[in-house]
């Protein structure tokens, strides 16, 4: 049984997940929106949120801890400098995840999941 066990392991071992979701959040800080299957994108919005809310904080030990998962300075400073003027009204919900289709070698559902601009 896996009850109280959130998140999904999509077939990966604990360092590569975590390894991935790093990397993708930050793609998805540094471009705006990115291009993946639909259960990664519903498990990036879990981390996607949470740093949007840690920059919304905006102190010291926030910055820290969102540099821990962010491994590149200028992404995160970008997010801290921007998330409180724009998500400042906005309680959460700060990604839309669209469908895309199926993709053509295995038919995994594709879906592209963007930051709202509020």
């Amino acid at each position: 049984m896996r009850h109280r066990k959130s998140g999904v392991k999509l077939n990966r071992t604990s360092s590569h997940r975590k390894a991935m979701f790093r990397n993708m959040v930050t793609s998805l800080f540094k471009h705006s929106k990115i291009r993946t299957t639909n259960a990664k994108a519903k498990e990036l919005r879990k981390l996607a949120d949470k740093m949007i809310t840690l920059a919304k904080r905006g102190d010291l030990h926030a910055r820290r801890q969102a540099l821990s998962v962010m491994r590149e300075k200028a992404v995160v400073y970008n997010l801290f400098n921007e998330a409180s003027d724009k998500y400042s009204v906005r309680e959460g919900g700060y990604t839309r995840i669209t469908k895309l289709g199926p993709r053509k070698g295995d038919v995994a559902s594709m879906v592209m999941i963007e930051l709202i601009q509020a």
